[in-house]
């Protein structure tokens, strides 16, 4: 009996990934090491830079320039987080922002030019709204994943001292995404730090009515993870990607029995449960037939956005573990 591959694997722990974790789905041919990096963004850094472990979770925008720049792994089709983006884009009340060409001229808070949430919505504003976003200046408050990249010249970082949250609060950001802009840290009485969210209106007041028009006008389902598998691993054991492939889609099989059922009931189900009506019984698709919309739309808004260094097509990004 062949030895099997010994792999470090660093995903996030999921409902429809805890079963690959706690070992009750093996990874045939495969032993796995297990590594948690809490919160996962940090495993995104250590891969894209030091390409630290034979497979890892990462973010798809973070890949896909990654890739762009050379990075020696390749994606797997599992795509472990999904959502719309539309709500997550905040104005202040006294902005008079009530259509996304009037972002036009002005500063926009996000945490990173590259993260994957701002990336997808300037998708949407630039393709469904005609923004411009080359005339927003968009502000940031965290370094980018990928060393290499170069930020255009209409991204600048906030002041020293300064937090997206605090230039929001004193007007000088008309709008920004809910994770920084629309959160602030203030002393706690016990000491350390506490989150306070402020209640900036939302520029899609409507957020449910704008992600089934979105979704069924365009078929796009946002990702906002996935997994890649080192390309060294892939040349020596071409098999590890059905291996893989094949162990999460059944940990995930398994947890929709239990989603379908109602047993399963975490914040995290009621969140993918809102879904179901607007993109169907699987919320959380995997392999590249369902998903190959979603998939050319982030590759084209990372080019668009000058972010990626270069073109890319599905088979330069994705292995096709069903082929």
């Amino acid at each position: 009996m062949a030895a099997k591959v010994k792999l470090d694997i660093c995903i996030g722990d999921y409902p429809h990934t805890r079963k690959i974790l706690n070992g009750q789905i093996g990874i045939e041919g495969v032993e796995p090491n297990f590594i948690s990096v809490k919160p996962q963004i940090g495993a995104y850094r250590r891969m894209v830079r030091d390409v630290e472990f034979d497979v890892c979770e990462i973010a798809p925008t973070t890949y896909i320039i990654a890739r762009g720049y050379g990075a020696p792994f390749i994606g797997l089709p599992v795509f472990l987080m999904r959502q719309f983006n539309h709500g997550t884009l905040l104005v202040r009340p006294d902005a008079g922002i009530s259509h996304p060409k009037e972002l036009e001229g002005h500063k926009v808070g996000v945490r990173a030019y590259s993260v994957t949430t701002g990336v997808w919505l300037r998708a949407a504003l630039v393709e469904d709204f005609g923004l411009d976003s080359s005339k927003v200046t968009w502000v940031v408050d965290d370094e980018e994943h990928v060393t290499q990249l170069k930020l255009p010249p209409n991204v600048i970082p906030t002041p020293k001292g300064q937090s997206l949250n605090g230039m929001m609060a004193a007007g000088d950001l008309v709008a920004g995404f809910a994770g920084n802009a629309g959160v602030g840290r203030v002393g706690s009485p016990t000491g350390g730090w506490q989150e306070v969210k402020t209640d900036y209106p939302k520029l899609f007041p409507d957020t449910r009515a704008a992600e089934e028009d979105y979704y069924g006008r365009t078929g796009i389902y946002p990702m906002h993870g996935m997994l890649v598998l080192k390309d060294e691993i892939l040349a020596a054991h071409p098999w590890v990607a059905r291996s893989l492939y094949d162990a999460f889609l059944q940990a995930k099989v398994e947890w929709l029995e239990e989603f379908r059922l109602g047993s399963a009931a975490t914040a995290f189900e009621e969140k993918y449960r809102k879904l179901v009506p607007i993109v169907g019984e699987d919320p959380l698709p995997y392999g590249i037939a369902p998903n190959i919309r979603s998939i050319e739309a982030l590759e084209r808004a990372a080019a668009n956005q000058d972010l990626s260094p270069r073109r890319q097509s599905v088979a330069d990004l994705f292995v096709d573990p069903e082929a």
